[in-house]
């Protein structure tokens, strides 16, 4: 049988009443409904399909494009909940179900969680979790040192945010080193700033360090000259919300940049006013 949860190229073999039968190269094939069936096409043509069970537990293929794959995290909506689990939109016909003990806590219609979705090997039907911290692992880790890595915020502590580093690993992301909104199922870019002894990994999302300063003059520099007067109004005082807002960076990155553009006498600084863009 066809891998479900994934994509798969294959080779139209016939057309039948039901809809396309699509075959790859071992022979295995799966029926593409007419309601996918495409408007054009010739016997033997190559079609992407995603491929899971119907709701008769058969296997499927369709052209639309799931919000979540195999293996993958995905924020999704609940649109149905009851004592046996809850259903979940993942642009699909049929809906995502969660079983009531892979829910974190009960889900509730119309609001939105982070799941996982994986293949229940009992069943052989693709289910989704909440419980996604049991779905990532820091014994082994793939990522070093300065790494730009993916990150999907999990949920907000004390410390700052949870989150899931290239869908594999969990780290952490300090709060007084985020200028911007966070929430759960937020995907953006970040570094890997230090692995602890015990592969607790923590997260930036500027570079941390040397690695950082240059990368972030150039930016400065790219913004100063793009503004008509050449002049910015940050300074040492500027509040790092401000400082964020207007350059992305964090206050501790923004005073190295510029550190480094006064040395280089790219830019004049006037304490309590702003940095100057040096022109020739």
């Amino acid at each position: 049988m066809l891998d479900l949860g994934v994509k798969h190229t294959l080779t139209i073999d016939r057309d039948t009443p039901p809809g396309l039968f699509l075959t790859n190269e071992a022979g295995e094939e799966v029926l593409l409904p007419n309601k996918y069936k495409p408007s054009q096409f010739d016997i033997g043509d190559e079609l992407e399909v995603f491929v899971y069970l119907d709701f008769d537990e058969r296997p499927v293929a369709t052209n639309l494009e799931p919000k979540v794959m195999l293996d993958e995290f995905a924020y999704l909506t609940c649109v149905d909940s009851n004592d046996f689990g809850a259903f979940l939109d993942w642009g699909l016909e049929k809906h995502l179900f969660v079983p009531h003990m892979e829910q974190a806590y009960k889900m509730i219609k119309g609001e939105q969680y982070l799941i996982f979705c994986y293949l229940d090997e009992q069943t052989n039907r693709l289910v989704a979790s909440s419980r996604v911290n049991k779905f990532v692992d820091n014994t082994i880790l793939t990522v070093e040192h300065f790494d730009e890595v993916d990150l999907i915020v999990t949920n907000a502590t004390e410390m700052g945010y949870n989150v899931i580093i290239n869908e594999i690993h969990i780290g952490l992301l300090y709060k007084d080193e985020v200028f911007q909104d966070l929430k759960t199922g937020d995907r953006l870019k970040g570094i890997v700033k230090k692995i602890r002894t015990d592969n607790k990994i923590d997260v930036s999302l500027q570079r941390p360090g040397y690695r950082g300063i240059e990368p972030n003059a150039n930016k400065v520099m790219e913004i100063l000259e793009a503004t008509e007067e050449g002049f910015l109004p940050l300074h040492d005082k500027s509040k790092p919300e401000l400082i964020y807002n207007t350059v992305h960076l964090s206050k501790k990155a923004f005073k190295k940049a510029i550190g480094t553009l006064y040395k280089e006498r790219q830019i004049t600084i006037e304490n309590g006013v702003g940095i100057f863009l040096n022109k020739e």
